[in-house]
């Protein structure tokens, strides 16, 4: 009980030394604080002031398995995404989880890693990992095979703008292309998929 009460209140302070506005003590401690905080407890104001998405990501994964004969074993691409809007279609109280968290990840991934694909910092490592980690469980939860290596794919697609009603004359602007980014493969640990 004494622990249980213990982790409560230090969850507290660390989180309230998040979002509270620089101090001399937030600034002394914030490596320790945004090791708590990130990922799991981040605090945003998204909830009142939500800034809608311009472009619809795909995000695939597929595996790497060598064989015990030395033969490379390829899978083909998984749609990672298609599984989040499985769980959320049809469902009146579609899960926060299924609705953001592969969303989110790649969110902070792209803010931390820029397009060159490499970490920069503790925070940036941890968000790969992150990222890695949901793909990895996804994957493995759903395909048959042991596996060592994980790539991603990510297919962005811009959402189109509405009609202009500027009358017959206007010519709407031409959509912009899908954009491709493939990820390097990731070491994971030697996984076996049920």
């Amino acid at each position: 009980m004494v622990l249980c009460l213990a982790t409560v209140l230090v969850h507290v302070l660390l989180v309230f030394l998040e979002v509270a506005p620089p101090n001399p003590i937030s600034r002394q401690y914030s490596r320790q604080v945004n090791a708590w905080v990130f990922p799991l407890f981040e605090q945003n104001w998204r909830l009142f002031a939500p800034d809608p998405e311009s472009v619809n990501r795909q995000i695939s994964a597929r595996t790497m398995h060598t064989a015990a004969d030395g033969t490379v074993q390829v899978s083909g691409w998984f749609d990672l995404t298609a599984v989040d809007t499985a769980a959320v279609r049809h469902e009146p109280f579609p899960s926060h989880t299924a609705q953001n968290m592969l969303r989110r990840a790649w969110t902070s991934y792209l803010e931390t890693h820029g397009g060159d694909d490499r970490q920069r910092s503790q925070r940036a490592l941890m968000i790969q990992r992150y990222l890695r980690n949901i793909a990895v469980d996804r994957v493995a939860a759903r395909r048959h095979g042991a596996f060592e290596s994980i790539q991603l794919r990510v297919i962005t697609l811009p959402i189109a703008a509405p009609p202009a009603a500027d009358g017959p004359g206007h010519v709407a602007a031409a959509p912009r292309s899908a954009d491709t980014r493939y990820l390097p493969w990731w070491k994971v640990a030697r996984r076996a998929s049920d």
